[in-house]
């Protein structure tokens, strides 16, 4: 993501020290720091013609140049460094999307204000609170995305949760045994894929604001019993699972399709990608992002390393999450299950990642919901809208 150092800045004041100010006026420049991966940035020198690795460490930030090796102090190019993930967390934060929590004020049939509290409705499930309007004599109740639902929000969005934790259907309608609420795993099934397909329509109207290096790996799963293929391409910066689609094959397929919808999606188009060798890859790379101009080119790395900024470690974890998923549900039902969108919003919007300092992805990519329960919030919010 290129930040304009024009609009964005980070002010000095009198006590700042040389290298912090040196490391200002690198960081300003366009093209001197370069993400490697989430623990290492490449900064160029400001006297020779050569890069120094930033590296991120238990003992925090280490340097190759000379400055830092044999005077162990905080050189310029860490100072350029940690300022830009500031001036990165500037932009994040003006430009964030922010759900909020749909909040109750009126009557839904009259939007009138005057209305009561009137008894409760008592559910096999739960009791939901009744409420009358004074206005237009009329009964109603302030349950904007559950309406007509038996059980209440909670125990679907508990439900959800487990579900998609790991828990198999049975399993999910034991916990809710225990909770008082009785329903049927079918029930539950229709719950999820209720919820999932209204989230996924409310969601993909958002544009996220991800990194400039991104992802892109496949991982076997069996759909009725079928061996197919997901092909999924994440963004490096903040973990947020951009595409994904499912194939019948992995060589020979076209991929080109992911790329179009990572580009649909983030309105915008990677600096970097990184992909295996296969060559459904480098065939959707030239149809999607390959351009005659070398400076706004997307560099395409095929070669995967098990270090460095070339490795792909990452998609590895994000394709062991599924797997896992995967395997409790003992394969997957068809092709277009709620299963991939359902674990993709779980995924980005859901779970917090260690990596990201107990972050979701949507968190780093300028996305924020509110409330405590990111369910509820996310139903409501997109039956509202």
């Amino acid at each position: 993501m290129f930040i304009n150092p024009r609009v964005y800045s980070i002010h000095v004041d009198n006590t700042i020290n040389p290298r912090e100010e040196r490391g200002n006026e690198i960081a300003k420049k366009e093209g001197q720091i370069k993400r490697l991966d989430e623990f290492t940035y490449s900064v160029r020198s400001q006297s020779h013609h050569k890069n120094y690795n930033v590296i991120h460490t238990e003992s925090g930030w280490s340097c190759e140049c000379p400055d830092h090796i044999f005077r162990h102090v905080c050189c310029k190019h860490i100072h350029a460094v940690e300022i830009s993930i500031k001036l990165r967390d500037q932009v994040r934060k003006q430009n964030a999307v922010i759900i909020e929590e749909v909040e109750f004020s009126n009557c839904p049939h009259c939007k009138s204000e005057n209305y009561v509290k009137r008894g409760v409705r008592h559910n096999q499930v739960g009791d939901i609170q009744r409420y009358f309007c004074n206005d237009c004599s009329k009964w109603f109740i302030l349950n904007l995305g559950f309406e007509r639902m038996k059980a209440t929000p909670k125990a679907i969005s508990s439900a959800m949760q487990l579900y998609f934790t790991g828990e198999s259907l049975r399993n999910v309608q034991k916990f809710l045994k225990l909770s008082g609420v009785d329903v049927s795993h079918q029930t539950i099934y229709n719950w999820i894929q209720k919820y999932t397909n209204l989230m996924k329509k409310y969601l993909d109207t958002i544009t996220p604001q991800v990194g400039d290096k991104w992802r892109a790996d496949e991982v076997f799963v069996k759909v009725k019993g079928d061996l197919k293929y997901l092909f999924a391409l994440i963004d490096d910066e903040t973990r947020f699972l951009i595409a994904k689609e499912v194939a019948n094959k992995k060589e020979g397929h076209n991929a080109s399709g992911l790329f179009a919808q990572a580009k649909e999606v983030t309105k915008t188009r990677p600096r970097v990608i990184i992909t295996d060798g296969l060559p459904s890859y480098e065939d959707a790379y030239k149809q999607e992002f390959w351009t005659r101009d070398s400076d706004t080119r997307t560099k395409h790395i095929r070669h995967i390393r098990l270090s460095g900024d070339m490795n792909n470690n990452l998609m590895e974890r994000f394709n062991g999450e599924f797997r896992d998923r995967e395997k409790v549900t003992r394969g997957i039902k068809k092709t277009d299950s709620f299963m991939f969108d359902g674990y993709q919003i779980y995924h980005n919007y859901i779970r917090p990642h260690m990596g990201l300092d107990n972050q979701t992805p949507a968190d780093k990519a300028g996305i924020k919901i509110q409330g405590d329960n990111k369910w509820i919030t996310l139903i409501r919010r997109a039956s509202l809208e």
